[in-house]
């Protein structure tokens, strides 16, 4: 997303430490293995480490307010926020993304296929996302197919910030890279930009077809 398709829910600050959320579905759809309540997971999460609300929203950065909507499927959060979650309950976003609590383990020479048509997708009302190889876990570098149907900035009510790196490349269409410290920029298919996140950014596509974007979210 967080990323570039982050928003704000009214209960929340336009520009301070929580992360804001969507008010969409937070069913992810994993065509492999079904639908995942993201609601229901998270909440599971919490109440093993026995945190109370106020306790969640001091380790991620979200409001108690908006990890109650979250889990009760009132708000569905975003890719940037769900980051921001997994890593305040020490986890990692494809852990919280799955109904596998399980490390398969590190060793050498392990790899993960994501086959076309597949891959946990999660939409918010601004970007499609495809969670690719998410079965893959301790990895830093997390890969995700997004189609942008945002058309304008004013679609955000807030714009992505988030400690990690990304790197963008066009697939089809023209997407443009809001950021606060530089202009817009353009880029068509097969343009790339590599971006330091901690700035806010954002994104939106230009032109009568949304944008189709493979971006890789590199964590510091």
């Amino acid at each position: 997303m967080s990323m570039p398709e982050l928003s704000l829910d009214r209960d929340e600050p336009r520009h301070g430490d929580h992360i804001p959320v969507d008010r969409v579905s937070t069913v992810v759809q994993d065509d492999s293995r079904g639908t995942l309540d993201i609601g229901a997971r998270l909440l599971k999460l919490r109440k093993r480490r026995k945190l109370t609300l106020q306790e969640a929203s001091r380790l991620t950065g979200v409001s108690a307010s908006a990890f109650s909507k979250i889990e009760r499927n009132e708000l569905s959060p975003t890719i940037s926020t769900m980051q921001r979650i997994a890593q305040g309950l020490g986890i990692e976003l494809v852990t919280l993304l799955s109904d596998e609590d399980g490390d398969p383990g590190s060793f050498r020479g392990r790899r993960s296929v994501t086959r076309a048509g597949t891959g946990n997708r999660h939409a918010t009302g601004t970007c499609v996302n495809t969670l690719l190889c998410s079965d893959l876990k301790n990895k830093r570098a997390t890969p995700i197919l997004t189609t942008v149907t945002a058309r304008s900035p004013n679609d955000y009510k807030a714009w992505a910030k988030s400690e990690a790196e990304i790197f963008v490349t066009v697939l089809d269409g023209t997407l443009v890279v809001h950021s606060a410290l530089y202009e817009p920029l353009e880029l068509n298919k097969g343009d790339s930009v590599y971006y330091d996140a901690s700035t806010e950014h954002t994104w939106t596509s230009k032109g009568p077809t949304d944008a189709q974007v493979l971006w890789v979210l590199v964590d510091l």
